[in-house]
This record gives C-alpha cells, sequence and structure tokens, in this order.
C-alpha cells in the first residue's frame, strides 16, 4: 500500500504538468491577421498612379534609401543601419501604386516596410592531420571567418512610420495638384529608425566683444558754437634794398629891388 503512493504521487504531477503545458500554448501568428480596413498601409491622393509613384520614389531618396527598382507603378528600396559593431539592420521598402478608376486623376498608394536583422557570427577553421598509427586527427589552426547572418525578418506594422512616409510623400506631389486639392504643404518628417544620442559636452560662451568707445558729446543747441580760429595774414618779407626817396627842394626868395637899368662900371682903385 505504501509502495504504491509514491507512484500515484508522480503520476498526478506528470497529469499536472501536462495541463500546465497545454495552457501555456501561444495562438499561432496569422491568429492576429483579421483583414481589418485599418488604412496603415495605404493612402489615397488625387493624382494618377505614375505621379504618386513618382513622389514616393522621390520621398525615399530624400531620406537616403537606394533604389533597387523604379517602374511607373512600382517602387521598391532599400536603407541600411549599424546599430552596434556586432549587429546590423536593413529596411526594405516596397510601394505600388493603382489606379482608383474615377473619372478624375485618383490613385492609392500601398506600402510595405520590410526589417530585417543580421547578427555577427564567427566561425573556426580546423585542419586534419594524418598519423600513421591513430588516423587523421583534426586539429584547429586558429583561424577564424568573420560574417553577418540574417537572424530575424519583420514586417514593420508601427502606424507611426507609414504615416510619416505617406506625409513626405504629399510634399512631392505636382504643385497643381497639391493647389486644386487644397492640400497645404507640412514640415518634412524625421522618416527612418531613430539611434542612440550621444551627449554632447556643453558649448563654451563665446568671447565678449570689446565695447565700443564712447562717442564725443555733440555741443547743446542753446550754446553758441564759436567759430574757428583764421590764420593771421602773412607779411611780405622786406627786401634788402632800402626803396628809393624823393626829396623836394625849395627855391632860394626872390629880391624885392629893381632890376639895375645900366650897367655898373667898375670903380677905380687909387694907385693906378
Amino acid at each position: 500500500m505504501f509502495k504504491s503512493f509514491p507512484m500515484r504521487v508522480a503520476g498526478l504531477a506528470l497529469v499536472l504538468a501536462a495541463a500546465a503545458g497545454c495552457s501555456s500554448k501561444k495562438a499561432p501568428i496569422y491568429e492576429h491577421e483579421n483583414f481589418a480596413d485599418s488604412g496603415t498601409f495605404s493612402r489615397s491622393y488625387p493624382v494618377t498612379d505614375a505621379q504618386t509613384c513618382e513622389a514616393a520614389r522621390r520621398a525615399l531618396l530624400s531620406q537616403g534609401y537606394i533604389i533597387t527598382s523604379s517602374d511607373p507603378k512600382l517602387v521598391s528600396g532599400h536603407k541600411s543601419f549599424q546599430q552596434t559593431g556586432e549587429s546590423h539592420m536593413e529596411i526594405s521598402f516596397s510601394v505600388v501604386c493603382a489606379d482608383d478608376g474615377s473619372e478624375g486623376h485618383h490613385a492609392t498608394m500601398f506600402a510595405n516596410a520590410l526589417q530585417d536583422r543580421y547578427a555577427l557570427k564567427k566561425t573556426n577553421n580546423s585542419a586534419s592531420v594524418g598519423v600513421g598509427v591513430l588516423g587523421s586527427v583534426s586539429m584547429p589552426i586558429g583561424s577564424s571567418d568573420d560574417s553577418m547572418v540574417k537572424v530575424a525578418s519583420e514586417t514593420v506594422s508601427s502606424p507611426k512610420f507609414y504615416e510619416r512616409f505617406f506625409t513626405l510623400v504629399e510634399l512631392f506631389l505636382p504643385p497643381e495638384a497639391k493647389k486644386a486639392a487644397h492640400i497645404k504643404d507640412k514640415p518634412k518628417p524625421d522618416l527612418g529608425v531613430p539611434e542612440a544620442k550621444t551627449a554632447q559636452a556643453p558649448l563654451a560662451p563665446p568671447a565678449a566683444e570689446p565695447a565700443p568707445a564712447p562717442a564725443e558729446a555733440a555741443p547743446a543747441a542753446s550754446e553758441p558754437v564759436a567759430p574757428p580760429p583764421e590764420a593771421a595774414p602773412i607779411a611780405p618779407a622786406e627786401n634788402a634794398e632800402p626803396a628809393p626817396t624823393t626829396e623836394t627842394v625849395t627855391p632860394p626868395p626872390q629880391s624885392s629891388l629893381p632890376p639895375p637899368t645900366e650897367p655898373i662900371s667898375a670903380i677905380p682903385v687909387s694907385g693906378e
């Protein structure tokens, strides 16, 4: 009786473990595909299908995507991201443009992005050495090959990711089509995977500029402004030779006696 009790306990434990395993079984991934019209992967534009795909091609080129296929109704491109030294990621973009068949120019764009992750894998090389008695022995020679191996692949399903892409496509539509549809230009969004931002050192404050010299105070309007002093006239240099002087000669006074009528004879001298 005591020997059968442990067996019953072990059997009960096995049954409970099996029940726990069944309850933790995850639902298949296709159960999440409800095929609802969420509008995440599509957008309509008031232009032709060729103009819609051309705008999508320009939008991808503006964000650094490499275009691998470009048809009037199909555009494909990819972009690489190096997250760390041993991990790599690549986004493959596929765009299909279809005409709505209405009277006006209207087309629907279907966009899909696939995210592939790669990891660095190291492989060691070995060589076989033949020994006469023991046979061939495999010995490592110390070399290794590094290669990037795909470890995961997933469809990007973020609504914000596609919303930014569709908004960017509107900027590259023909101007006349945007004017007719009353589409206003929006700022270009950032399309891609954000990278970790590194802290940047604070920038040094700019050197203070020297203060300008104070300007001389202008005289008040009420005070008279004195005219600048005039230079004194320069006197001409004197000549070395004196200038000639003119003297006036005064004539002798005239006699008041009458002029003589007879000639005066000589008076004889005594003794001759």
